[in-house]
């Protein structure tokens, strides 16, 4: 298969948890969006570093994994909070959080 298309699947990923992000108000899926856009973007560095023939791109793709990974713990225990005090996962009830 042609790199190519893997850059264009990347590109479209991308998209979509761009729009995602600017589109949709509950948080969860705000942040299933920022994942997938992640996703986009490790794909491309994967890509890059096979069209190339150097693990760069796979490094990096590594420690991006590494970054999401402790992106999800943090944002999920800041979505059950402000879920449990305002019983909604909304984006727009998250500036209520302030003391």
């Amino acid at each position: 298969m042609n790199p190519v298309n893997y850059l264009y699947l990347a590109a479209l990923l991308f998209t979509i948890g761009a729009a995602g992000v600017l589109i949709r108000r509950n948080a969860i899926i705000v942040f299933m969006c920022v994942e997938l856009m992640l996703n986009a973007c490790n794909l491309a560095f994967v890509t890059f570093s096979r069209m190339h023939g150097n693990l760069d791109g796979q490094i990096i793709a590594f420690f991006t994994m590494v970054v999401a990974a402790a992106e999800v713990v943090v944002g999920l225990a800041i979505i059950v909070t402000m879920f449990r005090s305002r019983h909604s996962a909304s984006v727009d009830d998250a500036n209520l959080m302030k003391l």
